[in-house]
């Protein structure tokens, strides 16, 4: 088995980051806790269960990946969220996986949580995001909110066994402030890319969207929680909507 580095970025997880660590501790003797700046106690629970940590400025959510992940002490990088902890199959798979080929990259399901509820429809269901790769073929761009990463031509993508346990969500107060500022970094993320036709979206895209996930991918299934999410996300896209608009308005002449 080739080594994996376990690289985590955090800022004020101290309530979430032991489990996280515990639960890759059997993996690897390279557990890299990248603190953007806590003012908790982040960094003491980070070396309490055997992370090493560095201290570095935030400089957006890609950027500041690709910059911890130079500093690990393997190529295999699980790049993983000081919320999402490893169930048991997942790290079974891992500890057998075969990584002798470097142009394979993996995907993992993430199960979300909303306080202690597994989300089990609508938009939260479907969930696969990039967890494992080689850093000598990949990399994050450098959006400032929802990065992307660019892996070299001819790499595979592949499906990891086992799941993430998503915690990310433990107050609806909490979710929502959280929703509300990933809107408007969207909103100034579309704006640097050149994104138009704002007035049709601002009208209509927010019901569409609540509409996709309350009933056609069933989240009206997950109770009130299913509900709050839907309503959450809809309001998610017309603040990101209107951030674009504004900063298109202020731009003009």
């Amino acid at each position: 088995m080739q080594p994996i580095s376990v690289v985590i970025i955090t800022k004020n997880a101290a309530h979430l980051l032991a489990p996280t660590l515990q639960s890759v501790r059997q993996l690897t003797d390279s557990i890299i806790v990248c603190d953007t700046g806590s003012n908790d106690a982040t960094i003491p629970v980070a070396k309490k269960n055997g992370a090493r940590v560095i201290e570095e400025k935030w400089r957006g959510h890609g950027l500041t990946k690709n910059i911890a992940n130079e500093q690990a002490d393997y190529d295999w990088i699980l790049q993983i969220d000081a919320d999402e902890i490893v169930d048991q199959q997942l790290l079974d798979s891992l500890l057998h996986l075969d990584l002798s080929n470097e142009k394979l990259v993996f995907t993992v399901r993430r199960k979300n949580f909303f306080a202690e509820k597994l989300i089990r429809f609508g938009q939260w269901r479907h969930d696969e995001p990039i967890r494992l790769f080689n850093r000598n073929q990949a990399i994050w761009n450098e959006d400032a909110i929802h990065e992307k990463l660019i892996y070299e031509e001819g790499c595979e993508v592949k499906k990891l066994k086992g799941a993430l346990l998503h915690k990310t969500v433990q107050t609806v107060e909490q979710y929502r402030e959280k929703m509300n500022n990933y809107a408007v970094k969207s909103g100034e993320q579309y704006f640097k890319d050149g994104v138009k036709g704002v007035s049709f979206k601002l009208l209509f895209s927010h019901l569409f969207n609540f509409f996709h996930n309350y009933i056609l991918r069933l989240g009206i299934l997950d109770g009130r929680e299913g509900l709050i999410i839907a309503l959450t996300n809809s309001k998610y896209t017309k603040i990101k909507y209107k951030t674009l608009q504004r900063l298109q308005k202020q731009q003009k002449p």
